[in-house]
Formats: C-alpha cells, structure tokens, sequence
C-alpha cells in the first residue's frame, strides 16, 4: 500500500467536498474544425497560423472549464481529430483507403439492426447538426476512409504530443485548478475500426498498438498531468458481438484488451491513471448494450486509481445498484457520469447531486468525483450537444456537486 490516512490520496480525492471533471473532448472552435476538416481531408492549411489558434484555443477552453467549475480540466482533445482517429496521424504503419461500396463500418452490431429505420434517418443529421456551415455541408471525410495496418506500427507523433502537453500547460499556469488530465486512445479503441492487414495475429497487432501508445502515455504523466485512457469500444463491441458470437466470447476478446491496457500502462503508477468507458453514447436506443455488471470485473483489473464510467443516460442510471454488489478496491476513485451528452436536455442540479449522492453512500464520498458520461465532441465533425447546452451542462454539474457536497459533509 501507499500508507496510512491522507498520504496514500496522491491523486486528488474528494476530501472535504465532491470535486468534478468530465470525460475529455469539448466542442472545438470554428477556426479549429476548419482545419481538422483540412487535416482529415488531406487539405493543405497554415501550419503556423494553427499552431497559434490551437494555443489560443486550448488557453480559452481551460479558463471556461475552471469558470463554469471543474475542477479537473482537460485541453478538450483540441489538437486531435478525433479521440482514436488521431493515431493515423501518430502511429506508422496504418494506411487509408477508400471505403468499398457496400461495406459497413465492423464496430455496428445488432441495435443498428433492430432500429435501420431510426438510424437511417438520424445519421444523416448527426455528424451535422451543429458543425459550422462550411463543414457541415461538405461530405464526412471519415465517412469515406477506412484505416488499416499495412506494416509494422511505430510511435511518430513525439512533436504532436509535445505541443498538446505544452499548449495545455500553459493555459493551466493561467487558472485555479484541483489538478488536470489529457485523455488517450487505449490500444482495444485504437485497434477497433483498423483492421490488420501486417501482423501474425491479433494480438501481435494489438501489443504493437499498445507498444507505441504508451509512448504518450508516458510522455503525459512525465509532464505532470494525469493521463486518461479512453475505451468506449470496450463496451461498444459487444453489440458487434451479439450477431455472431457469445458472451463467453465478448469477454475473452475484452480480457485481452484489458491485458494490453496495462501492457502499455506497465511502469506508470495507478495514482496517475484514469480509465474511461462508455457505451459509444450516440443518442440512439442502445438497446442491446452489454449490461456494466457483465464487465464491472474486467474494468476494475486496469491498473487505473479512477474509473470513468457512463451512468446519467436513461439505458445506464440504474446501474449505479452495480456498487452493491461490487466493492471499488481501496484507495481508488469512482468518476460516474452525471450529466450525460447524449441529451440536449440540461439536467437540474438537485438531479445531479441526487445521483452523486447515491454513489457516494456505496463507494465513499471522497472516492466520488463528479463526471461526465463521455466527451462532449469525441471527433471533430461529432458534435453531441450544443456548445452553448455543453456548458449549461458543466456548470449544472458543478452546482449539482455544491449541493451533494452540502448534503454529504
């Protein structure tokens, strides 16, 4: 162990009130979005007048943070096209292609199925629906890529992760912060929609991932930033999963991307880890997710001092009963979404302290921070919420955990 009392708390805990965060990505800027369109596109741009917008950018987003009350900030992935999709930027050895007529992205399992009708009509609108003119009625660019591995996957994005730790700093010399955090892909998520076209197996392919990541995540944590690491398609594959395979399967495929987690985590310590899953949180039926208490063990095996987990949207709040059951081990934090994205409705403070409160009582009050189910914008041309309803949200969560905060201490 770490010793006895406060000194084994080395990241922050909720010690004499609920402190907050969220799950990472924000709304970029216009001047932001139109190069990350570029980038994506394979567009030329002004690489000096973009470093000077991301600077500026990521400097105004982290003040807004701390003004609307979070405690816990990120850089709002402001350098990143996306939260898995900037690896191709990073990593060697992966390479696009055109996407063939007729193919389906392999991450949509059976709830696109049950509702194609929904989807049908709801995708057209959602990568759209709040993306400045310009880029929204351009065609996705994503859309009509896939990624794969061609040969031998090796760690490039050294500057590029330089910049983000550095613009990020600088912005947090400015504010009055609890302590700050720059999300990652995890291997599993980076390996999700990449297929492999190079490696022997799946899990060589995998460990190469998981190899090259950690270069990032050690780049962070020398800085002296939490790192988090992001893993919807955790969960999110089980849907995949449920047309053709068991759940026997589901978990042996998660417990390996579990293992290459803490492959690429070995020799950080947990104390500067978050780990964060969701359910992909589009706002659709999800109406085939795998259930938290079928994984819940496999989360806790990552070698993380905090775990992010989606529990505000309507398909997931009740599993907060989960922690009756299931004991958070000593001295780490439970980081619960309780105000959600997938929604434009703002939830009522008294909601958000109502749910903080109900974790608190099973796993601790100062083992709760207040979070966020996912990122509020988790690529570019993704943007869940309104920027203007993004921070309504933050500041409801920072009042909701003002109020848990009255109730519990």
């Amino acid at each position: 162990g770490m010793g006895a009392g406060r000194a084994r708390y080395q990241m922050k805990h909720s010690i004499d009130r609920i402190l907050t965060t969220h799950a990472g990505s924000l709304v970029r800027p216009p001047a932001i979005i139109a190069v990350m369109a570029a980038r994506e596109g394979n567009q030329p741009y002004d690489h000096e007048r973009f470093a000077g917008e991301l600077r500026g950018g990521v400097a105004a987003v982290v003040r807004e943070q701390a003004e609307a009350g979070v405690d816990i900030p990120s850089d709002g992935e402001f350098g990143k096209v996306g939260w898995t999709n900037y690896v191709t930027e990073r990593i060697s050895g992966l390479e696009p292609r055109a996407t063939r007529p007729g193919e389906v992205r392999q991450i949509f399992g059976k709830d696109r199925q049950d509702f194609a009708e929904f989807y049908a009509a709801w995708g057209r609108h959602e990568r759209t629906m709040w993306l400045p003119p310009a880029q929204a009625e351009a065609p996705a660019p994503s859309s009509l890529i896939a990624w794969e591995c061609s040969g031998p996957i090796s760690y490039t994005g050294q500057e590029a992760i330089q910049t983000d730790i550095a613009n990020f700093k600088a912005a947090l010399a400015g504010v009055q912060v609890e302590e700050a955090f720059l999300p990652v892909s995890a291997p599993g998520s980076a390996e999700a929609t990449r297929l492999n076209h190079f490696y022997p197996s799946e899990e060589a392919y995998l460990y190469a991932l998981a190899d090259a990541l950690k270069t990032e995540y050690h780049a962070i944590v020398d800085a002296g930033l939490l790192v988090q690491v992001d893993d919807a398609f955790l969960p999110a594959l089980y849907d995949r999963l449920l047309l053709s395979g068991t759940l026997e399967d589901y978990r042996k495929f998660s417990h390996l991307r579990i293992e290459a987690v803490n492959h690429a985590l070995h020799g950080i310590p947990e104390d500067r880890v978050r780990y964060h899953i969701c359910w992909g949180s589009w706002n659709g039926p999800h109406s085939t997710d795998v259930p938290l208490k079928e994984i819940i063990d496999l989360v806790l095996e990552v070698n993380a001092g905090a775990y992010s987990i989606e529990a505000a949207n309507p398909r997931h709040e009740h599993e907060w009963r989960v922690w009756e059951n299931t004991k958070l081990p000593e001295g780490k934090i439970l980081i619960p979404g309780v105000v959600t994205h997938s929604t434009n409705i703002i939830e009522h403070p008294e909601l958000v302290a109502e749910r903080i409160v109900r974790f608190a009582r099973l796993v601790g009050r100062e083992n709760v921070i207040a979070g966020t189910d996912c990122g509020f914008s988790q690529i570019w041309n993704l943007i869940r919420t309104h920027p203007s309803i993004q921070w309504a949200k933050l500041r409801a969560l920072a009042e909701g955990a003002r109020l848990a905060t009255e109730q519990l201490w």
